[in-house]
């Protein structure tokens, strides 16, 4: 997209010369619509060409994400490939097969839009053979309106050239933006609420979260078709500790998801103190939260934080996470995040934290830390957020902390088998 983007002034500048056709009308309207026809002719021809250039672009853009996964794999993979030979044998020769694969869409896609912009070109000289041997034998023609003609397209071969150049350019932006379209994202985000940055937590008084069976498909782990995540009508309060449980592939994550606002249900609706949400307030309804997933992705900067002392509150939460001999703060930018799995998710919770969001939401989240912060987790951290008046969702398998919780919920296989309360 970046080299696209270059190329547009520059196209702009020679199709700004090609404005120089309108000359030819003046000379003679029939040559011109003559000319006209034969433009339109090589346009349609071309762009035939040009379709199978961008296909081979897309098949390419396929290709190439599938070997920046094979990349990914041998960095984060090193480990297991060094200790298994025949895996990391096998596991080079598909890196190869993306390789080339990726290779030979980008040279199929070239060469095919190589030929439709020499055919392009070509369909001009075509023009200036008939405007000199066959179009005089046919009408009279003067020689001022001729040379005007053939001088004219000769004028206009170059700037022709360079447009047809920039064509395979524009096709991979295109192809690019599409991917950023497939991901669900968003360059320039547009919302109809008016103050985005401010949350329903700044005004005192939210009551209740609420969904009313919400449902979503997704494949589960018991056949090989899909499932559905069941009606389901749950209700959450201010200043609650409501563990999730349920087995592998029951829905938790799933509902989660539904519940943080990631996923649109397919029928039903989520309200919050009675307000419906809808696509216009989708993206204010997930500022709400704060989530750690168990496939978390840790950034090293503090990015979206305002705080003007963010420095000493990150290192106020490192010293109460444990880290502080681990890891420095700097102008909101962490030192390092090359630390244990289980390291890594106490810094994505301190980014939790920074946020002050009015819900919480953790992922199985204690199930890399060790039975001492297992402990505190249970015992300290979740009480202080709650007493807070957050909201506090945990997808947990640790039994032995049950009876920490305000509510305990359990889902199996899509449905709610049980919304028990334990304290009021």
């Amino acid at each position: 997209m970046s080299i696209a983007s270059l190329s547009v002034s520059s196209l702009c500048v020679n199709v700004a010369l090609l404005a120089g056709w309108i000359y030819l009308s003046w000379l003679s309207v029939p040559v011109f619509l003559f000319m006209l026809g034969l433009m339109f002719l090589g346009t349609f021809s071309h762009q035939l060409l040009a379709v199978k250039g961008r296909y081979a672009f897309k098949l390419r853009r396929e290709a190439q994400d599938s070997l920046f996964q094979h990349f990914r794999t041998t960095i984060e993979g090193i480990k297991e490939l060094n200790l298994h030979k025949e895996r990391r044998m096998v596991f080079l020769e598909h890196l190869q097969v993306a390789a080339a694969a990726s290779q030979h869409y980008r040279v199929a896609g070239m060469t095919k839009f190589a030929v439709a912009a020499s055919w392009g070109l070509l369909m001009f000289f075509i023009p200036i053979g008939l405007l000199l041997f066959v179009l005089p034998q046919l009408t009279t023609i003067s020689v001022p309106i001729l040379s005007g003609y053939v001088l004219t397209i000769i004028f206009t071969i170059a700037p022709i050239r360079a447009v047809l150049n920039t064509l395979p350019e524009f096709s991979l932006a295109n192809i690019a933006l599409e991917k950023v379209d497939s991901l669900g994202l968003s360059l320039v985000t547009q919302t109809t609420e008016p103050n985005l940055t401010t949350t329903i937590g700044s005004a005192p008084g939210w009551r209740c979260l609420e969904s009313e069976r919400i449902t979503h498909a997704y494949w589960g782990e018991r056949s090989e078709s899909s499932f559905i995540l069941e009606p389901i009508v749950l209700t959450f309060h201010p200043g609650e500790l409501v563990f999730l449980i349920g087995g592998n592939g029951s829905g938790k994550s799933t509902l989660v998801k539904l519940i943080t606002g990631l996923y649109i249900p397919e029928t039903g609706v989520i309200r919050l103190d009675g307000k419906p949400i809808t696509d216009e307030n989708q993206e204010w309804y997930c500022q709400q939260f704060a989530v750690v997933f168990s496939d978390f992705y840790l950034f090293e900067r503090l990015l979206g934080l305002g705080n003007p002392e963010l420095d000493t509150q990150t290192q106020e939460y490192l010293v109460k996470l444990h880290l502080d001999h681990k890891v420095q703060v700097r102008d909101g930018t962490l030192s390092t995040t090359a630390l244990s799995q289980g390291q890594r998710k106490r810094l994505a919770l301190l980014t939790a934290y920074l946020e002050d969001r009015l819900i919480y939401v953790f992922d199985e989240w204690a199930s890399d830390q060790d039975p001492v912060f297992k402990e505190i987790f249970y015992t300290q951290l979740l009480p202080e957020l709650r007493n807070k008046s957050k909201t506090v969702l945990v997808i947990s398998h640790d039994d032995r902390y049950f009876h920490k919780a305000d509510r305990i919920m359990k889902l199996n296989y899509g449905n709610v088998e049980y919304d028990k309360r334990l304290h009021s």
